[in-house]
């Protein structure tokens, strides 16, 4: 008996349509909501031995309805499909209909007609809150009690108020447990959900970092090889074959980026920014080796270099820029606008009209440090100019 009242729940779609968690669950409802139903063979035997045709027919048609109206019940109704309580109201209509089909068995049945109330108990507890469910599950056992007293001939029914009891903290209890089963579904697709939007930012996040330091590159030899195609067809023609290099590294990139095993290290940046600078015109003084870095550290100090001369070569208008690296610490300044007014990277006249400071490539910067551990600074550098700064905790310059 107790485990027809167990209530399954289920997860919701956006927009509140229920969805069962797998296939076969409204299945297996309609299998948990009638298996019990054995227990009706007993008022369905008396009924069948009625000397009454007519009461006989009336019970057993009675007992068949109460049957079918108990499981949709238990299938239609139940918390799980709704997300959300019944209606006080239409469960209070349930219920008077279970009971009122368990009434019209007592003319053929007699007292056996009071198993009826197990169920109709079990189904208040399972559709009603428990301080409404309660005085439901409370009126079923003393009517057990009773009816026997003031009816001739019906027998005191111990064991049925027993088991009135028995249901009723069976199905609180199952309730409770698909409470917090529900809630827990729910909490894994938000986790799910929320798993899906970071990756999203992050997919974004090195698309930008690698087309927007690519493609910056590529315009900006496209328009030296355009300048110097009528001055220098010889160093045009060079300009255009590293444009073809560009590209196919582009492409290698991204294609690394889908399959989630492209690399970025320090000394590839360096050798990308020097190239990047001098197709730019700007000056560059970097480094010649960074030898002992940690990998992590290589990669992070990769990511700021990029970054560093992207903008540099976008907004800047700088005619020198500086790359610095220590152990905890790499910088890149320039001679340039500098920061605009609220201190991010000022971008004249760029086309685009992105601002550093506030743009993709800096904020997914600075969140790549803070999971590293490290700190992003930018302002100015000197009098004029502009400074971007990523250290660890007890880096120097």
């Amino acid at each position: 008996m107790n485990a027809a009242t167990e209530p399954v729940r289920e997860p919701c779609q956006a927009g509140g349509k229920p969805t069962d968690p797998r296939p076969g669950t409204r299945r297996l409802g309609w299998l948990f909501g009638g298996i019990w139903l054995f227990y009706l063979g007993e008022p369905l035997h008396a009924a069948l031995r009625a000397p009454n045709p007519g009461y006989r027919f009336l019970a057993v048609g009675a007992l068949a309805a109460f049957a079918v109206w108990y499981v949709l019940l238990f299938v239609r109704l139940r918390i799980g499909v709704r997300h959300t309580p019944v209606g006080r109201r239409r469960a209070l209509v349930s219920l008077v209909v279970l009971l009122g089909l368990g009434l019209l068995t007592i003319p053929a049945v007699g007292a056996d007609w009071m198993v009826t109330l197990v169920y109709v108990c079990a189904a208040g507890m399972f559709l009603l809150p428990p301080r409404q469910g309660v005085p439901v599950a409370v009126g079923a056992a003393a009517l057990t009690q009773i009816l026997p007293a003031v009816v001739p001939d019906w027998p005191t029914e111990n064991a049925l108020t027993f088991a009135i009891g028995l249901a009723s903290l069976a199905t609180f209890g199952f309730g409770r447990v698909a409470e917090r089963t529900m809630r827990l579904l729910a909490a894994q697709e938000e986790i799910a959900r929320l798993a899906v939007a970071e990756e999203r930012d992050r997919a974004a996040r090195d698309l930008h970092d690698i087309l927007g330091h690519s493609l910056t590159v590529i315009a900006v030899k496209a328009e030296l090889a355009g300048r110097l195609l009528p001055l220098d067809t010889g160093r045009a023609a060079a300009e255009v074959a590293d444009l073809e290099r560009l590209a196919r590294e582009a492409l290698a990139d991204i294609r690394h980026t889908v399959q989630a095993y492209r690399e970025v290290t320090l000394v590839t940046e360096l050798a990308s920014a020097r190239s990047a600078l001098a197709a730019a015109g700007v000056a560059a003084d970097l480094p010649e080796r960074v030898e002992g870095l940690p990998p992590e550290r290589s990669e992070l100090f990769g990511w700021a270099v990029r970054e560093g001369v992207t903008n540099v070569v976008r907004h800047s208008g700088a005619r020198t820029c500086t790359i610095r690296v220590g152990p905890d610490f790499v910088e890149i300044t320039d001679d340039g606008r500098g920061p605009g007014p609220g201190g991010e990277l000022a971008t004249g006249a760029a086309p685009n009209g992105e601002r550093g400071a506030g743009g993709h490539g800096l904020r997914g910067l600075r969140e790549r440090a803070q999971r590293a551990g490290a700190q992003l600074s930018v302002g100015r550098a000197g009098r004029r100019g502009f400074r971007l700064r990523v250290s660890l905790s007890g880096g120097t310059a």
